[in-house]
């Protein structure tokens, strides 16, 4: 079963990567890229996907950053760039995780497809949305991204256990709702923090949270990515260069990186998260009042 979801991998990010490189070669050929320095995305694709690879999620930092750095793009780009350059650099956690931690194969499969169902809606909805709707939606899910983040470092988080699998009602609840996560991803909305949240609720280990929450992106992802791809929804040279800072942040992190100060940094991506969400909400709801 496992090899299964490797072989899948190897073949979702293929699609993918044979999309992205045909989009990206018609861009540069046609002076489609940004003008955006190449240190600003490469800087901000190193950062967000090195703490990615240590659970703390890279959708909503990496929004923090670009606002920091001022790498100016559309918001209305905003979920398909996050998709597109985030793919690779999360199929290549997924396959560091699905091979060092143990998880119950019918789980992670059941768990995994449900999300990729999911993203494959939901991308086909968010793409077609306008500005103004994609920041209320980007923003209110944050929000919620953030109290389930402070419950879980407040310790108030219900569940948890040393389960490796699921059966039953809670099978169909976590496939439920991992199918829900995944059509959020499409909107910009990381999987990783809820996704452990509810992991933690139906009874299962902490440590199982990881090839399932990474596996679910890294086949969601591409499926997602390709649809924006060919929407033309996302900003082509800033997720170029988040690609491959991201790349080598996953590498360093995965091999180099044996202990963080875990809390204080959760910490600080609670209030990242908290202030974006509040950004994002605002510049929603100023238009609405011009």
């Amino acid at each position: 079963m496992l090899n299964l979801v490797r072989v899948l991998l190897a073949a979702f990010v293929s699609l993918f990567g044979f999309n992205f490189i045909k989009d990206l070669s018609k861009a540069k050929a046609s002076n489609g890229f940004e003008d955006v320095p190449a240190w600003k995305p490469l800087t901000t694709g190193f950062v967000t996907d090195f703490f990615d690879t240590l659970g703390i999620g890279s959708f909503a930092p990496t929004v923090a950053m670009m606002n920091a750095l001022k790498i100016n793009i559309p918001d209305k780009l905003i979920p398909g760039t996050l998709n597109v350059c985030h793919t690779i650099p999360v199929v290549f956690e997924a396959f560091i995780f699905t091979t060092v931690i143990k998880v119950d194969s019918i789980t992670l499969i059941s768990l995994l497809g449900a999300a990729v169902v999911g993203s494959y809606v939901g991308a086909g909805i968010i793409s077609k949305m306008d500005e103004r709707k994609i920041q209320i939606v980007m923003g209110f899910a944050l929000v919620v991204t953030a109290i389930l983040m402070l419950l879980a470092q407040l310790g108030l988080m219900p569940g948890g256990g040393n389960a490796t699998g699921l059966t039953g009602a809670k099978l169909v609840i976590g496939v439920v709702g991992n199918f829900i996560l995944g059509a959020l991803m499409t909107a910009g909305v990381g999987l990783y923090s809820p996704c452990m949240a509810m992991v933690y609720f139906l009874g299962m280990s902490p440590t199982v949270a990881f090839p399932i929450m990474m596996g679910s992106c890294a086949l969601l992802m591409p499926t997602a990515s390709v649809k924006f791809i060919k929407e033309g929804t996302y900003a082509k040279k800033t997720s170029l260069f988040i690609t491959i800072g991201g790349v080598i942040g996953v590498f360093i992190a995965a091999n180099f990186v044996s202990s963080m100060p875990m809390d204080i940094l959760r910490w600080v991506v609670i209030i990242v998260i908290a202030y974006t969400s509040v950004t994002m909400l605002k510049k929603a709801f100023t238009k609405q009042i011009a």
